[in-house]
């Protein structure tokens, strides 16, 4: 006999709501749209939020789309305003959510986006349901259409959600994630600035503007083929299994975006066997090689913390006697300017090795300098690192109160 389960019974003092029970949704109609002839420069015009706006449920006015004052006229229904919540409701990156804050300019939407307007219940606490695993999770089951999936606004108002009814509850729950969410963007804060130091520091310090105690002299100009032994990568053939998933690594560029920054890859998303490595033009790499990427995104680079092998989109080096590994590191980390010019005119961007061999740098002429630089370096590094660590940490005790406090799991009154 099949064991029926039944939902949980609804926390005292809660209901079941939909979303458009609560608020009125709104988005651009389609002949109110706009061309490129409505586009302007910024200050003449409004804001038009895209989905690019929208990141970690934050609103971002780093870059945006002006359209004119008469468009923005037009739409009055979508006049973006504090205390709104945007969807994507259109694209690869549907379902992203934001909660507006702290707007100061006059803003409207694109087609892509809706506004919850007209809102009956506590704001905040409807931006976090939006945010929810709940309403994602209704998202995703509903969205259509997909190589660009969309959502209807009926659709977005017939998600159901938990809602304690007293407004008191609600005001409670959005004052204690938004308290969770401070110490997230306090964090943030503090990385972006910890970041913003140690680029000044490479600049300064690999470029010799500014030496370490104790070290003075000229610096000398070094080839990296002098630096370094440069070796490419490959590819074993997709069709012959009996090639693949074997013992040894085979690094590709999401592996090395996946990273998102940190200094050493110990593992990779796939492997090849012995035979790939026989029957193609990947070489093996000893550990403390410098894996940088050479194809389209340019100058990526990691220590291997483990034996490996790289696709063809990598240059890698293998530090020579005179050259301190981490040092090479971070100097080569610091010449992404130059590798990419001297990819210009090429349609699909790569740098080969040929290019890489003849590539003229400057360093130390004692690789105790180069030692003590590289130190000061991966010190900053492990300091971010350790923010990242208790960043990531408070993104997860966030995401565990939104499912406690957003299901009435953990009550606050």
């Amino acid at each position: 006999m099949v064991e029926v389960s039944t939902p949980p019974p609804l926390p005292r003092g809660w209901s079941c709501r939909h979303i458009g029970d609560v608020c009125t949704i709104f988005g651009r109609i389609g002949f109110r749209g706009y061309t490129v002839e409505d586009i302007v420069p910024e200050g003449q015009g409004a804001i038009s939020l895209s989905p690019s706006n929208i990141q970690r449920s934050t609103l971002i006015l780093e870059k945006c789309t002006f359209i004119s004052w008469e468009k923005w006229e037009e739409s009055p229904e979508i006049k973006i305003e504090n205390g709104d919540i945007l969807i994507v409701k259109t694209g690869s990156t549907v379902g992203k959510t934001a909660l507006v804050k702290n707007l100061t300019e006059p803003a409207t939407l694109n087609p892509q986006l809706v506004v919850l307007k007209k809102r009956r219940i506590n704001e905040t606490f409807l931006g976090y349901v939006a945010a929810s695993e709940n309403f994602q999770n209704q998202l995703a089951s509903t969205a259509v259409g997909g190589a660009l999936p969309t959502l209807s606004q009926k659709e977005i108002a017939s998600y159901v959600f938990l809602c304690p009814n007293d407004p008191n509850e609600q005001q409670a729950i959005a004052a204690a994630l938004s308290d969770a969410d401070g110490v997230v963007a306090g964090l943030e804060r503090v990385i972006a600035k910890k970041r913003l130091i140690k680029q000044g520091a490479m600049q300064d310090l690999l470029t010799a503007r500014r030496r370490l105690p104790g070290f003075s002299g000229e610096w000398e100009a070094a080839t990296l083929s002098e630096l370094a032994d440069i070796r490419s990568g490959g590819t074993p053939s997709t069709s012959d299994a009996t090639l693949w998933d074997g013992d040894i690594a085979w690094v590709t560029p999401t592996d090395i975006t996946a990273l998102d920054g940190r200094k050493f890859l110990s593992g990779t998303t796939r492997t090849i066997s012995r035979a790939g490595l026989r029957q193609s033009s990947a070489e093996l790499l000893p550990e403390g090689t410098i894996v940088m990427t050479s194809r389209a995104t340019i100058g990526e680079c990691v220590i291997s913390a483990i034996p490996l092998t790289t696709n063809q989109g990598f240059k890698n080096f293998i530090p020579k006697d005179r050259a301190d590994r981490d040092f090479l590191y971070y100097l080569l980390m610091s010449q992404k300017k130059g590798f990419i010019e001297l990819c210009s005119g090429s349609t699909f961007l790569e740098i080969g090795k040929t290019q890489l061999t003849g590539y003229t740098v400057r360093v130390p002429e004692t690789k105790k300098e180069q030692e003590a630089i590289a130190a000061v370096l991966s010190d900053m590094d492990a300091e971010i690192q350790t923010l990242e660590s208790r960043l990531a940490k408070a993104r997860a005790v966030k995401e565990g109160m939104m499912q406690n406090l957003l299901t009435g799991r953990v009550r606050l009154v």
